[in-house]
């Protein structure tokens, strides 16, 4: 499967997660700084479709890009971020959790991107609980896999797995593109 189209339609800040076209939403999560939004650059061949920064905690609101015309990518702000008041970083993990529970646009599939060197954080580790909890099917994404030598990839990818072991660990990186096709091809499954 190939994107041949992708474009930002709107930012949202609060709950309003509806787009009136009832197109499949496919959601990407993960802490600040694990490269979502590069991941959804990479994966239709755009650098600056979702901005990207150095700085962790600039994506501040859940961004939407229609995919082909046929669904959509929603980029969410990372959660975890400490340079956030506590009441900001609190609002962010109840957004995240209103649209995975109580939103009428639920998400066909949900991705959530952590950097393989770090594996998976009690952050992480507790949005897997509540994905699952509201019967999401979750996929990891180990993103930034060129950052280690092959054999550290493996072990690091094993150790995330067992950690996780009823959740999908995709190798992968937004700088390289390895992984994008298998990737591609487990969105298209979803929607």
């Amino acid at each position: 499967m190939e994107i041949s189209k992708a474009e930002f339609v709107k930012g949202v800040i609060g709950d309003d997660y509806g787009l009136g076209d009832n197109l499949p939403q496919v959601a990407f999560f993960g802490r600040s700084n694990v490269g979502k939004s590069s991941v959804i650059n990479s994966l239709v061949d755009k650098k600056d479709l979702a901005k990207v920064s150095k700085t962790p905690g600039k994506t501040r609101e859940a961004n939407f890009f229609r995919i082909n015309d046929s669904f959509y990518f929603v980029d969410f702000p990372g959660y975890g971020y400490a340079k956030r008041s506590m009441k900001e970083r609190n609002k962010m993990i109840k957004r995240i959790f209103w649209y995975v529970k109580y939103s009428n646009v639920r998400p066909k599939a949900v991705f959530l991107i952590i950097d393989v060197k770090v594996g998976l954080t009690v952050l992480d580790r507790d949005m897997i609980k509540i994905l699952g909890e509201n019967k999401h099917q979750v996929v990891i994404i180990a993103n930034k896999i060129d950052k280690l030598e092959k054999i550290a990839a493996e072990k690091q990818i094993s150790s995330i797995q067992k950690e996780a072991p009823h959740v999908s660990v995709l190798p992968y990186s937004a700088k390289t593109k390895e992984g994008k096709d298998e990737l591609l091809k487990k969105i298209m499954g979803f929607v």
